[in-house]
């Protein structure tokens, strides 16, 4: 019985740390280049915790790191993968996914969404229950 409580315990999500995140936004700097870099450095926001009530609240919310319009880009820190969401509300975001995009990743889909228009595409969607 033990073993199996140790074993749960191990396999339970934990939050990213800030400092962790940052260790993310600091490998994507690297790989950013010319007109993807001069984006993310207007878009960029020091991270702040932003409410997500479909599966945000264990965590006490999402990190956002860049805000552009109505669109932001997130941590998914459960996961472990970068999301552009749309939010009508400052501190809220509007819609979970699942991507498990790295950040230079998210940053180069938003400048295509905002330099040709249309829809976010590629989006994974949130877990089916499937009771």
């Amino acid at each position: 019985m033990q073993f199996e409580k140790n074993q749960i315990e191990l396999n339970m999500w934990k939050p990213i740390t800030e400092k962790e995140l940052y260790s993310e936004i600091w490998n994507a700097e690297y790989e950013l280049e010319g007109k993807h870099l001069n984006f993310w450095n207007l878009i960029n926001i020091s991270p702040e915790k932003w409410s997500e009530p479909s599966f945000g609240n264990e965590g006490g919310g999402f990190w956002v790191v860049a805000i552009c319009g109505r669109k932001i880009i997130w941590y998914n820190d459960i996961e472990e993968g970068f999301n552009i969401s749309n939010y009508t509300e400052y501190g809220k975001i509007n819609g979970y996914y699942c991507n498990q995009d790295n950040l230079s990743t998210a940053v180069s889909r938003l400048f295509e969404l905002i330099t040709f228009g249309g829809e976010i595409i590629g989006q994974a969607e949130p877990p089916i229950n499937m009771e």
